[in-house]
């Protein structure tokens, strides 16, 4: 099928995780993303975790995040690479990266200079905490980012003290972003320099319980009891079954202890009551829940149209039916022909799954393509 940037050019300077997210959508939508590594062990995420964690040589992780890019090696401090990314400029409609502020103006790759050599140029880029500020040049670290920002004291109980999300959000909130500034840069139809830092990104996110801090400077109080939101009344939280766990969205208090048959719940008339006293509530219905499993509690609630779910690990979740209706994994294959199973793109167009069954490259997989195409094609000397 035709995809929407079907035509479009993506010069990719990023590694790791934030920078290859935002890529990695762009070329789910059709983008043809060229990535730029160094020769000498190219993108950090290549070699990053144990190795019993990697898919043939490499990290699963690199895998995972880079799946469907061309590799290009490169060492941007030698002329003759920097003159092949040069003609790439020419002919490319984004360049992203995510280096630290200053390195790509010393690299002679900052926005000004490749928008002298492209003036349609549309110019992204990740950062840690901006290009101001006396954090400019820390270290961009998801879980340094969650630290700073706030995020870590808004999951757990309030004795568990800071408790950092267990996966890479900020990354993959600031990569989001910046793919969706790149797209508006697209649809605006002229050059662009588009920046999303991830301390920004982290407390966009923030954006709900930021406000109301705003209005009383109170901080969150989590509770102590089966807590998931800082904001939400009782019941809102996970409860232990007789064999597993049951999810409880938002319910009136009194119409749960019908369904559930706790009568101690009844007493709980008053809607003010299920905030100001939700770790009472939640003790009354964890003890109560605890005596029954989760599917006896589905029969009773799920017809009642109340919010609630089993909670599934990643073994019971893929071998659900909900989960095979959404077709959400793909196997994508190698150059060294191995084949390895990721998810796909999330987003559907006109009913139509958006695939890429092209896995990650090796390092410098397509250099010679690329120098082919874009540099001796210009009549150019080879390497």
């Amino acid at each position: 099928m035709n995809k929407p940037l079907d035509d479009i050019l993506v010069l990719d300077f990023t590694q790791l995780l934030s920078g290859p997210s935002a890529s990695l959508r762009l070329n789910d939508l059709g983008a043809r993303v060229i990535k730029v590594e160094h020769k000498d062990g190219g993108d950090l995420s290549r070699r990053l975790y144990a190795s019993h964690l990697h898919i043939g040589d490499e990290s699963a992780f690199y895998q995972a995040i880079n799946r469907g890019k061309e590799s290009l090696c490169a060492n941007l401090k030698e002329a003759e690479d920097l003159a092949l990314i040069y003609k790439l400029v020419e002919r490319a409609d984004i360049v992203v990266h995510n280096f630290r502020p200053g390195v790509m103006e010393r690299l002679g790759l900052d926005y000004p200079s490749l928008k002298n050599i492209n003036p349609q140029i549309i110019y992204g880029e990740i950062s840690g905490y901006g290009n101001e500020g006396p954090w400019r040049h820390k270290p961009g670290q998801d879980l340094l980012l969650q630290a700073v920002s706030g995020l870590v004291w808004l999951s757990g109980t309030d004795a568990d003290g800071p408790v950092p999300m267990g996966i890479a959000i900020a990354d993959l909130l600031a990569g989001a972003q910046l793919a969706q500034g790149l797209l508006a840069a697209l649809v605006g139809g002229e050059s662009s320099k588009v920046e999303v830092s991830m301390l920004e990104a982290i407390l966009d996110f923030q954006f709900e319980p930021l406000t109301l801090y705003f209005q009383d400077r109170e901080s969150p109080q989590r509770g102590d009891v089966c807590p998931a939101h800082s904001l939400v009344a009782a019941p809102y939280g996970l409860y232990k079954t007789r064999d597993g766990y049951l999810a409880l969205a938002m319910c009136a208090i009194p119409l749960l202890g019908e369904l559930l048959n706790c009568q101690e719940l009844l007493q709980f008339g008053d809607a003010k009551q299920w905030f100001v006293q939700r770790d009472e509530i939640k003790a009354i219905l964890a003890t109560h829940i605890a005596t029954q499993s989760t599917a006896h509690w589905l029969s009773k609630l799920e017809p009642a149209d109340v919010w609630c779910a089993e909670v599934f690990d990643w073994q019971q979740m893929l071998q659900h039916d909900g989960f095979k209706a959404i077709d959400m994994l793909q196997t994508v294959v190698r150059d060294d022909g191995q084949h390895y199973v990721t998810t796909r793109c999330p987003i559907r167009i006109d009913e139509q799954i958006l695939r890429s069954p092209m896995g990650a490259p090796s390092l410098g997989q397509h250099t010679n393509l690329v120098r082919s195409e874009y540099l001796l094609a210009h009549g150019e000397p080879s390497q």
